[in-house]
């Protein structure tokens, strides 16, 4: 699918075609829509099939006047137990002399907010400066899912304490594996803005400067949050695994004293029922009371040992 978009009168506008000073959004182009774009814009297609591959790593490149940004940027949807998995996947942006070009595997809230006009102040004519725009909302994508991770495992761990099942470490280990994708990223993009920043592939002005200061910050930031997070939740499941299997312990602990408790007069009684002449303590009480009373001493030999 391809879409244009263009700022006109401060508001973001669709547009029928291709015309300088456009945005051209493109999500999971076939072959014919990237053969007819890369000849529009007299570029390489290998740059608008760059993000096509969920495991094209975050890098820049400069060919012919033409710069090729790879970044990854944060998406979230529903699996099918109704939890929430949280990961990544690249965005190619396209900056050529007079278009900027979008390229995703599928539709992410960070281009669906430019498109829908969501994002103030962003002219697609200034290239550079909307790119660098782009680049600053995924980064607040990126502190939002973290903030969303960071209420989910609360509210998991708080389920936790009265559960002894799996289900629970299980969705911890889904968001323990999202703060693994996020790091990754936020890591691998911050390094190709790092590169941006120095090698000045972009022509940057003075408030394009700022804005990428901003944007690098930003991206830190989320760094340092996905690491926290990440810390906690890990020694979050250690513990709690710990627990589930003490509180595991102790049941088999309980069972296995109710087991030898049983067992006892399960003994007297298998005794007494045999057919032999002169038995001790003949009468009926008496199979029924001594059973007692060696089960109640058991029972507090076990209980001043501290075993129940």
């Amino acid at each position: 699918m391809i879409a244009y978009y263009k700022t006109e009168a401060g508001r973001m506008a669709r547009q029928d075609a291709l015309s300088p000073g456009c945005w051209v959004n493109m999500i999971q182009p076939d072959e014919q829509e990237i053969a007819g774009t890369a000849q529009a814009l007299e570029i390489d297609p290998s740059f608008l099939r760059a993000a096509l591959d969920e495991e094209e790593a975050s890098r820049i490149e400069v060919e012919d006047g033409v710069t090729l940004m790879v970044v990854d940027i944060p998406y979230s949807r529903e699996q099918e137990d109704g939890g929430q998995l949280f990961s990544t996947l690249p965005l190619a942006i396209v900056v050529t002399a007079r278009n900027v070009v979008t390229v995703s595997l599928q539709e992410t809230s960070v281009v669906r907010d430019f498109a829908a006009g969501q994002v103030k102040n962003v002219d697609t004519a200034m290239r550079t400066r909307f790119t660098l725009n782009l680049m600053l909302r995924a980064a607040g994508k990126y502190l939002l899912h973290l903030r969303q991770i960071e209420k989910l495992s609360s509210k998991i761990e708080g389920e936790l304490y009265k559960s002894l099942k799996n289900e629970e470490l299980i969705q911890l280990l889904t968001l323990e594996k999202s703060l693994v994708y996020f790091t990754t990223s936020l890591k691998s993009t911050e390094t190709t803005l790092e590169k941006l920043f120095r090698g000045r592939v972009l022509r940057l002005y003075e408030e394009d400067q700022d804005l990428l200061e901003d944007v690098i910050i930003e991206f830190k930031q989320a760094i340092e949050m996905a690491d926290i997070y990440s810390s906690i939740l890990s020694g979050t499941m250690d513990a709690f695994a710990s627990v589930i299997s003490n509180n595991l312990n102790i049941i088999m602990k309980v069972l296995t004293v109710i087991t030898i408790l049983m067992t006892i007069p399960n003994i007297v009684f298998s005794f007494y029922g045999m057919n032999v002449v002169d038995m001790p303590l003949p009468y009926t009480w008496a199979p029924v009371a001594l059973a007692a009373a060696v089960t109640g001493l058991t029972w507090l030999v076990l209980k001043k040992k501290k075993i129940y």
